[in-house]
């Protein structure tokens, strides 16, 4: 048994096939993670906001999980897969990396994963990514030398900028979703549509000491 693990040790660590390997690790540790954020989260807001029997529920909660971890699994292989075939068709330099080779890899990974998908999951998972791209390219544009407005932006003036972005951001976001929630509630997603119910809503009504303080409804 030694004897294997060593040959099977010699074998992981083979340059050759270490592109081959970081494919197949990075969609396991999608899955880990998927299954990780997902499960705790589905368990949570199934059992407080979904109806059902507890066999039902527990259903739900497993595949979300799966839905959840199969995504990233997917979208890490068809990446990474995707990287070491634009390295490989680098025509100026064959073997390295070219400067937006992830983007395209990333591009194809989105579209084959999340963009033929319009499930609830994937939805929760590509807003996600969305509201965390908007902010880092909000950052990136103060940045020096990142567009030709940069020269333009002062030290002093990005300094303001940075003291003031997240305040701004974060009043604006929570008008607006207030807005929508209280005249267009159909727009928001499902399940941040029953969590402000719940809060926003449901909090309008009881009818007793029991349902103001100890129950909802």
């Amino acid at each position: 048994m030694d004897a294997l693990i060593s040959r099977l040790n010699a074998l992981i660590l083979n340059p050759e096939l270490a592109p081959l390997l970081s494919v197949l690790k990075g969609a396991r540790n999608g899955m880990v993670y998927g299954s990780k954020v997902r499960f705790p989260h589905a368990l949570v807001m199934i059992f407080l906001f979904r109806s059902g029997t507890f066999r039902e529920k527990i259903k739900l909660v497993f595949n979300a999980t799966r839905h959840h971890a199969r995504n990233l699994a997917t979208f890490a292989f068809i990446y990474k897969a995707s990287m070491i075939v634009l390295r490989n068709l680098n025509v100026a330099e064959s073997g390295k990396e070219g400067r937006y080779d992830s983007f395209f890899a990333g591009l194809l990974g989105g579209y084959a994963v999340f963009g033929r998908q319009r499930g609830s999951i994937s939805k929760q998972i590509v807003y996600y990514i969305f509201a965390r791209v908007m902010l880092a390219l909000a950052d990136l544009a103060v940045q020096p030398n990142m567009h030709p407005l940069s020269p333009l932006i002062t030290p002093e003036t990005r300094t303001k900028i940075y003291a003031n972005a997240w305040p701004v951001f974060a009043s604006l976001s929570w008008a607006l979703v207030m807005y929508i929630f209280r005249w267009y509630p159909e727009t928001l997603v499902s399940s941040l549509r029953s969590s402000m119910v719940y809060i926003y809503a449901d909090s309008d009504h009881w009818d007793s000491l029991r349902n103001l303080f100890f129950h909802n409804k």
